[in-house]
């Protein structure tokens, strides 16, 4: 029989208590986009797309930066979108998409924009290097939300785009049998394909 202050401990425990639903410990919250998520688990995708994606960014560099209120390509830009143009072509089965973000001048709704134009400039830009634009999945913008370095200030680190691995082609000939893993370790030959000699298209345009 528990008495006296040890009783009162047990009920203040009690009390204190809420009841859990099975699997809470599990889910800590990283359950969202359920279809998304569950489409690309039953094709087999999910991890070939995670470990893709991490190659891509490990063999070409994935960010081009812009100037200040600007959507121009400048020379930086245009050689590391070349670099990606490259890698994309040898590896027609797989989407891409490209962010645009802006640093945090200027109103939320005008930066919104701006990082659009900026991920229009890019495509448009590796369209020129004979990438489909239907393999560039989408055009998103983050604007200022995401910056890689929190300023009120003019910051060019975060007038960026960033270009990443979204999937792969539907229906594409090489992936019929489920193949993705013959696509992740393919091999990469920088030499591959030929220097491009068609020069990029610069978008000028408003914007922080």
């Amino acid at each position: 029989m528990i008495k006296g202050g040890t009783a009162a401990l047990v009920l203040a425990l009690v009390a204190g208590c809420s009841p859990r639903e099975t699997g809470s410990d599990v889910d800590g919250g990283n359950f969202g986009n359920a279809t998304m998520n569950n489409s690309l688990v039953m094709t087999g995708q999910q991890s070939y797309v995670h470990d893709l994606s991490s190659r891509f960014a490990s063999e070409v560099p994935s960010m081009v930066n812009f100037a200040f209120n600007s959507t121009v390509l400048d020379a930086a830009a245009q050689q590391v979108l070349r670099q990606q143009a490259t890698w994309i072509r040898q590896f027609p089965e797989v989407r891409f998409r490209v962010y645009g973000h802006t640093d945090l001048v200027g109103n939320a709704a005008y930066n919104k924009s701006l990082g659009l134009r900026r991920a229009q400039a890019v495509v448009r830009f590796l369209a020129t290097q004979g990438i489909s634009t239907s393999r560039l999945e989408a055009v998103v913008s983050f604007g200022e939300t995401q910056p890689l370095i929190v300023t009120e200030g003019r910051e060019r680190r975060n007038r960026r785009t960033v270009t990443e691995v979204s999937g792969f082609v539907q229906d594409h000939p090489n992936l019929l049998d489920g193949k993705y893993a013959e696509v992740i370790y393919r091999e990469y030959v920088r030499s591959a394909a030929p220097a491009s000699t068609v020069s990029g298209t610069s978008l000028s345009g408003g914007g922080e």
